[in-house]
């Protein structure tokens, strides 16, 4: 059993809330890392992390749209972050997500 596993469940839930703050900290510092190349690397992005909040929120009976949440992941609203550092996806970007998304598909269907 793992030392983390051994702490009380409000503690358990603190840190992990508080390395959730500092990976929104670290993506926000780090703006030039683009959602695609999240996606391409970790299959997952801000985008995701945002769903993720509105499904916490529904599991504990709470209204958080999907709006809301990516206002709080990007630290602010949606449409201007894009507008300020999402440039649009180079050929080679999109060529690396297709072959990501390939990939995947293939070890699903084999």
């Amino acid at each position: 059993m793992s030392a983390f596993n051994e702490l009380d469940t409000s503690t358990q839930t603190e840190l992990e809330a508080a390395a959730f703050r500092r990976l929104l900290k670290h993506l926000d510092d780090n703006k030039d890392v683009q959602n695609i190349d999240l996606m391409i690397l970790a299959d997952f992005c801000r985008n995701c992390l945002s769903k993720w909040l509105v499904t916490a929120a529904e599991t504990r009976g709470e209204s958080l749209s999907y709006e809301e949440a990516r206002e709080h992941v990007y630290g602010m609203p949606y449409s201007e972050w894009k507008e300020l550092y999402q440039p649009p996806a180079t050929p080679e970007q999109m060529a690396a997500w297709e072959a990501h998304h390939a990939k995947k598909k293939a070890a699903k269907q084999g």
